[in-house]
């Protein structure tokens, strides 16, 4: 691969993990498949937050509450990806917390009604990431703040894409099937950019004890909500995939708090 192709890769998974416009030049004669562009899905994050991560900066610069700035951050950290896994963790809460089948539960998912367990998840997710944040900020300052926020985000996509990879395809439909398995080097590329990323910035934020703590528990809970997946549904979807980034970058938020 050349240059151009990383950068047209790059852009592409900007473009479907994002609401930020990227060049049509990039998406011309493309099919819409991302299973090469999924490599690039740990950088892609970082493009991501970007945006947060210099509304950290920025307020923190200005002597702001710790505690608003962490709002703000998350809304448009949100605003920027278009609620795109928060939804994906609302779904599946709702599927896996209602009694029935496989069927059953891949109906829910497809419902774009919200339910009890759905509400608690996103509740739970918001909660945990905001007190996150303010204590990364108060402990760390902005930007501690800065490279953890990027730091998470390009792991915790690392994570959705090893989850993609590992099962196979819940259904023969629905948007993760239309655009493809993760290649084999494409999983590779994100798993180690993901990882050297991480370790690279929560080192240089909060120390190396910090980094492989919150690399090790990112890692354990990818894996658990995976084993469960596969347990529950036999294999990903679009939803499942989402709330793997979102449990990911959730816990990794909470163990860099905890341990700052």
């Amino acid at each position: 691969m050349q240059i151009s192709d990383y950068i047209d890769d790059l852009v592409r998974a900007t473009g479907f993990l994002s609401r930020l416009p990227m060049p049509a030049r990039h998406f011309e004669d493309h099919d819409g498949s991302l299973s090469r562009a999924s490599g690039m899905a740990p950088m892609a994050g970082i493009v991501i937050a970007l945006c947060p991560g210099l509304v950290a900066l920025l307020l923190s610069a200005a002597d702001a509450n710790a505690a608003l700035t962490a709002i703000l951050c998350l809304m448009v950290l949100i605003g920027v990806t278009g609620a795109l896994h928060e939804d994906g963790l609302a779904d599946c809460a709702d599927a896996l917390g209602a009694r029935g089948g496989r069927d059953k539960m891949l109906d829910i998912m497809k419902d774009s009604r919200i339910g009890t367990y759905g509400v608690l998840a996103l509740l739970l997710s918001v909660s945990l990431r905001a007190v996150a944040l303010i204590i990364i900020l108060s402990v760390a300052g902005g930007w501690g703040a800065f490279f953890v926020l990027l730091a998470v985000a390009s792991a915790s996509r690392a994570a959705m894409v090893w989850h993609w990879n590992t099962l196979p395809s819940a259904r023969s439909n629905g948007v993760a099937a239309a655009v493809g398995a993760p290649e084999e080097g494409a999983a590779t590329l994100a798993l180690v950019s993901g990882t050297v990323v991480f370790v690279a910035l929560v080192t240089f934020a909060a120390g190396i004890v910090a980094a492989l703590f919150g690399l090790a528990l990112l890692a354990a809970a990818a894996r658990r909500w995976t084993t469960m997946v596969r347990s529950r549904l036999g294999g990903h979807t679009g939803d499942t995939i989402g709330a793997t980034q979102q449990i990911s970058e959730t816990v990794c938020l909470t163990t860099l708090a905890l341990l700052l």
